[in-house]
């Protein structure tokens, strides 16, 4: 059975500061000048007494440091260290207490009461409260703020209702008993709420310093964060400084002084930037994975998360269900995984990742089995029956979309490959910069076209929601009634067994009509510099920086 297990480990950079001192004892004799030499030496030694000084790479610019609207990989591992939630996940991958220093939970488990630490503060010092949450939980849910991460705070009473104007704010299961306590209302039972508010989209925002500043966010000068770390520098598309934020709670936890992220989004140059000396970690380049991927400084970590391809079933071919499982399973996965993708990623033969243990220990994976493989037959028979079901003489023209990557096209090519070997259909490629594609994505303007998820918390609930009718995260146009019912019933009930059933029985249904495309899991690969320690990876997809230190 295969678990999540966090590798501990820690980066390190020095930063050597060179103590100069202009001599005015120029012309003076040899001992004078000896003398002085010493004394420049003991002032190099003292200025040596180094900052601990980290770089890393964040592959692009963050598309918001706010927390309801920084949703993705490029600004929630910055947000993880730079803000905290109520709970924070600890170094074995569950939630601790973080901002809230304790909690209570209803016998119904409908009411969650937080009790906010004293010494919780902002990096101004002002005291993080009760209404900081409210106010940043509300923004969340808010239509206007169109934050994508809405829908994880549908559990609260109210939250969906309000989303969709069907509720003030007011009828929000939301309180600020006093200052320093939150009180949260479910509209049903969830055993992995603990975990959904790890995630930074509920981080608290300070009430005061956004309504006086609604782009608080924006700039270095004017964040306000509460978590180990400040951020001091912000150089839009090319850098971002952190610094130790003596105001957090733990600040004694702390060890690193600085954090420099870089931007630069190909893996080849960022490994080339690890090998000069220029970061302190890297990606692994796929054409470099069987020189380091048995390197003793590779890390090599489970990752929550699954790479796809999304139908768009609104458009033809891929109305047809058996067409759309015909290219499924024309797709030799694990060729994928070993020879294009490499770095000992594992191909995905469903869609919920390994590492979700039920109640009975037992993972998610292994006990709804492979439901998406590699049959070549099978493929040429579900593309007869399915272009004779629509009356096509040839199938219309597929073009397979991808956002902009090295990596993403070669597996884009390998798919073209595969189609027209196993198939025999002809599939053209386009590439598009991010910020297009997935505007065109959400829009539904994209007929085959990649994607990924990283899970957002510890529970298979999170992935299979997504692909309800009315989910922001469905992009594919598929609307089924059933899988909508399973989903319901498995975020109200309370008897676990039971609610572990319907999660498979969605998964299943998933597969047969087959509206995404599964490639491969996600892992964690990375080269490091090897006179580091204390950095946790989360399979969710945060870094944790909080333990950073030297050897």
């Amino acid at each position: 059975m295969k678990k999540w297990f966090g590798i501990v480990f820690v980066v390190l950079a020095v930063s050597f500061l060179a103590a100069c001192t202009a001599n005015e004892s120029a012309g003076e004799d040899d001992d004078a000048n000896n003398e002085e030499s010493e004394d420049n030496a003991e002032v190099q030694e003292e200025s040596d007494d180094m900052e601990k000084v980290l770089y890393m790479n964040n592959g692009e610019e963050p598309s918001s440091f706010n927390p309801p609207v920084g949703f993705d990989s490029v600004s929630w591992n910055a947000l993880n260290n730079l803000m905290e939630g109520l709970t924070r996940l600890g170094d074995d991958h569950t939630p601790e207490p973080a901002m809230a220093e304790d909690w209570d939970i209803s016998d119904d488990g409908i009411t969650y009461t937080f009790y906010i630490r004293d010494d919780a503060n902002w990096s101004n010092e002002d005291p993080v409260t009760a209404d900081d949450f409210v106010y940043a939980w509300t923004k969340l849910l808010d239509p206007e703020t169109e934050s994508p991460a809405s829908f994880l705070a549908f559990l609260i009473e109210n939250g969906e209702e309000f989303y969709n104007g069907d509720a003030s704010a007011d009828d929000l299961g939301l309180k600020a008993v006093d200052e320093k306590t939150f009180e949260v209302e479910l509209n049903a039972p969830a055993g992995y709420f603990l975990h959904v508010v790890t995630n930074p989209a509920f981080f608290p925002v300070n009430k005061a310093v956004a309504e006086d500043n609604p782009d608080w966010h924006a700039e270095a000068d004017s964040f306000i964060g509460n978590g180990p770390f400040e951020l001091e520098s912000w150089e839009h598309d090319d850098e971002f400084v952190m610094v130790k934020n003596d105001a957090y709670w733990d600040a004694e936890s702390v060890h690193l002084d600085k954090i420099h992220w870089a931007m630069v989004n190909e893996t080849t140059t960022e490994y080339q930037m690890f090998e000069n000396g220029e970061l302190d970690m890297s990606s692994i380049p796929a054409e470099m994975s069987d020189e380091l991927i048995d390197d003793a400084n590779t890390v090599i970590e489970d990752q929550g998360g699954l790479e796809f391809y999304r139908f768009n079933v609104m458009e033809e071919p891929f109305t047809n269900e058996k067409i759309r499982r015909a290219l499924a399973f024309a797709v030799d996965r694990e060729e994928m995984a070993e020879y294009v993708v490499k770095n000992g990623v594992e191909p995905a033969f469903g869609f919920v990742s390994p590492g979700f243990l039920n109640p009975s220990d037992e993972d998610f994976r292994d006990v709804n089995g492979d439901l998406v493989t590699f049959d070549p037959e099978a493929a040429k028979q579900l593309l007869e029956e399915g272009m004779e079901e629509e009356g096509y003489e040839e199938l219309p023209e597929i073009t397979l979309s991808y956002n902009t990557s090295e990596d993403n096209k070669a597996v884009a090519e390998a798919l073209q490959g595969m189609f027209a070997e196993n198939l025999d259909v002809e599939v053209s490629l386009e590439n598009k910069e991010w910020n297009v594609f997935s505007e065109e994505q959400m829009d539904l303007e994209l007929q085959f076209s990649r994607s990924s998820f990283l899970f957002d918390y510890a529970d298979p609930i999170n992935f299979l929601e997504s692909f309800i009718t009315d989910s922001s995260m469905n992009r594919t146009g598929w609307d089924n009634e059933e899988y909508n019912d399973l989903i319901a019933k498995a975020k109200t009930e309370s008897d676990e067994n039971a609610r572990w059933e319907y999660m498979y029985e969605a998964e299943k249904l998933l597969a047969e009509e087959m509206p995404i495309l599964p490639i491969r899991y996600y892992n964690q690969v990375v080269i490091q510099n090897p006179d580091i320690s204390g950095i946790v990876r989360h399979p969710v997809g945060y870094i944790e920086l909080k333990h950073a230190d030297k050897n």
